[in-house]
C-alpha cells in the first residue's frame, strides 16, 4: 500500500531551492526591470524619476549598441559551429570500438578545460600570445617568423577570443554528444554499419536523431553563454583594441560601472535577455523531436 506524503513535507522539500531561486535569479531580474523604467544614473541619485520606456528607446536607436550585437553574434556564428564540428568529431571517435584506456583517457582530459574558469582562460591568453614576451612568438621565431601582435591588432584580437571559446567549451560539446550516442541502441547501429560503408549515412539516418536532445541543449545553453561572456573578454582584451573586441555584455558593463547609468545599462541587459529567450525558442521549434 503506497504511503501518501503529506503535502507540507513536500513544500518543505522544495522551500529552500524556490527560495534560492527567488533571491538569486527572479529578485535581481524584477530589480533590473525596475531600474530600466527609471532615469538612474550613480552619480545623480537626487533625480532619478521613473520615464517608462525611454531607455529602451535610447538603447534601440543606438548605433553602439548594434555595433557590440554585431560584433557578439559574429562570435557565435563562427565559434558555435566549430565547437559543434569538432565535439561531433571528438564524440564519433571516442564512440568508436577499439580504443580502451586511451578512451577513459581521453574523457578525462576533455573536462581540464571546462574547468578552468573564464578569467584565468583569458590571463593565459595574455601570458601565452604577449607581443614580446609569449610563448607563441617564441616558438613561431624559432621558425623565422616574426612576432605577431595577436592581442594588440583587431582583427587578430577578435580570433583569440573566438580560438579560447571553442578551446574552453568544444570538450562540453564532445561529452554532450557522446553521452547522446550511447543511448543509440547497439543493435541498430551494428545494422546500419552492416548495411552501409558509409559513415555519413549511418550519422544521419540513425545516430542523429539521438543527438539531436543533446544537440539543442548545446545551441541553448552555448549561446546563452556566448551571449553574455564577459569574463574572459575582460581579462584577456578589455575590449579592445579600441572597441573591436567589446562584446554586448562588456557594453553593458562600461555603461553601467563606468558610466555610471544603471536605466540604461539595465534596459541593454533586458533586450539581451528578451533575444536570448527568443533564440532559444526558435532552436527548441526547429530542431527539438522526441527519440
Amino acid at each position: 500500500m503506497a504511503v501518501k506524503t503529506p503535502r507540507g513535507t513536500i513544500f518543505g522539500f522544495l522551500a529552500p531551492a524556490v527560495i534560492t531561486l527567488a533571491v538569486v535569479g527572479i529578485v535581481p531580474l524584477l530589480y533590473a526591470f525596475y531600474t530600466s523604467l527609471h532615469f538612474f544614473n550613480l552619480t545623480k541619485l537626487k533625480n532619478v524619476r521613473f520615464i517608462w520606456f525611454e531607455n529602451y528607446a535610447s538603447v534601440l536607436t543606438d548605433p553602439v549598441f548594434w555595433e557590440a550585437m554585431g560584433r557578439t553574434f559574429a562570435m557565435l556564428l563562427i565559434a558555435l559551429p566549430l565547437q559543434i564540428a569538432i565535439g561531433l568529431g571528438i564524440a564519433l571517435i571516442l564512440h568508436a570500438p577499439g580504443l580502451g584506456f586511451l578512451r577513459l583517457l581521453t574523457r578525462l582530459s576533455l573536462v581540464l578545460p571546462m574547468a578552468t574558469t573564464y578569467a584565468v582562460v583569458g590571463l593565459l591568453g595574455q601570458v601565452m600570445f604577449n607581443l614580446k614576451f609569449g610563448v607563441v612568438n617564441q616558438l613561431i621565431g624559432f621558425l623565422g617568423i616574426a612576432p605577431v601582435n595577436w592581442i594588440g591588432d583587431p582583427f587578430n584580437a577578435f580570433a583569440m577570443i573566438i580560438f579560447w571559446d571553442v578551446w574552453q567549451w568544444t570538450p562540453f560539446v564532445a561529452l554532450v554528444l557522446l553521452a547522446g550516442l550511447t543511448t543509440v541502441p547497439s543493435e541498430v547501429e551494428e545494422a546500419a554499419h552492416l548495411e552501409t560503408k558509409s559513415w555519413w549515412t549511418v550519422l544521419r539516418h540513425v545516430q542523429l536523431p539521438f543527438l539531436m536532445p543533446g544537440l539543442v541543449a548545446v545551441l541553448i545553453l552555448r549561446t546563452a553563454d556566448t551571449l553574455k561572456l564577459f569574463d574572459m573578454v575582460f581579462t584577456l582584451t578589455r575590449g579592445g583594441p579600441g572597441s573591436s573586441t567589446e562584446l554586448i555584455s562588456l557594453m553593458i558593463q562600461r555603461v553601467g560601472f563606468r558610466a555610471f547609468d544603471q536605466g540604461v545599462a539595465s534596459a541593454q541587459a533586458i533586450i539581451l535577455l528578451i533575444i536570448t529567450i527568443i533564440l532559444a525558442q526558435f532552436y527548441i521549434k526547429a530542431f527539438y523531436k522526441e527519440v
